[in-house]
Order: C-alpha cells, then sequence, then structure tokens
C-alpha cells in the first residue's frame, strides 16, 4: 500500500495520460477537497490554494500542486497534499504525503481513525466549463 503513495511525476503521468493524442494538463492555482469526521459523519467541502495550510480539524493540509486533464478529453484531477496531524502536547506527525486523484480516491488515501480528506477537483483559472449548445430555433 505505502508503493502507491509515492506514484511521483511517472505515476501523475499515467494516471492522467488519455490516449495518442494529448492535450497540455491544465495547472491548478487550488484544489477543490472535501472532509469527513468519522466521529460525527460530517462531511466539509473547503478549497486549498497551493502552498497555503488550512485546518480541517486538527489536520493540517498543504496541497503542493494540482492538475486537471483538459474538458475534450476524459475527466480526471488529482492533486499532491501534505497532511499532518497536530495534537496539543505531541510534534506534528505526518499522515499522508502525495498525489490523490478524484477519479479513484482509493488508490491513494490517507488512513486516519478520525478523518478522511479526499481531492474533488482542481480549480484552474481561465478555464471554461463546456456549455451544451442550444437548440437552433425551427424556421416557420
Amino acid at each position: 500500500m505505502a508503493g502507491l503513495r509515492v506514484l511521483g511525476a511517472a505515476g501523475l503521468a499515467v494516471m492522467l495520460a488519455a490516449g495518442p493524442a494529448l492535450a497540455a494538463n491544465l495547472v491548478g492555482t487550488a484544489a477543490n477537497l472535501q472532509g469527513m469526521d468519522k466521529v460525527t459523519a460530517r462531511i466539509s467541502s473547503f478549497e486549498a490554494t497551493i502552498g497555503e495550510t488550512i485546518r480541517f480539524g486538527n489536520l493540517e493540509i498543504v496541497v503542493r500542486a494540482c492538475r486537471k486533464r483538459p474538458p475534450e478529453e476524459q475527466p480526471e484531477s488529482a492533486a499532491y497534499l501534505e497532511i499532518h496531524e497536530i495534537k496539543a502536547g505531541k510534534p506534528r506527525r505526518k499522515v499522508f504525503d502525495g498525489w490523490m486523484f478524484a477519479s479513484s480516491p482509493a488508490l491513494s488515501a490517507m488512513e486516519h481513525p478520525v478523518y478522511d480528506v479526499w481531492v474533488v477537483d482542481c480549480k484552474v483559472p481561465g478555464a471554461a466549463v463546456p456549455k451544451t449548445p442550444k437548440k437552433a430555433a425551427k424556421k416557420p
């Protein structure tokens, strides 16, 4: 299981590759994450800007990178996360360090007795969401 966490750049390239004709992956400025407190069964959604530390319960989460496939390819988002647990009177303890994938959260999951954290999407500035074309009006 530990081998799956350290996918590195090669693992990210394989997970984000869709076929022979690939467009460049989009680089995100933030990651949309969700977290669950297993004790209360409460799910929280939050956005984490690249490089900034956010808190979820007693976890500190830092998103180091976020990548997303372009809209014309099969959807996939991946984020590199560093997660530390903070307990009073104890040193910080790293509980996760690696890539998480939106479409396969169990592939590289954080193992923690109280919290779950997973990637939902990458926020890419200027990336337009494809719109459904409107039906043309019929001429009389």
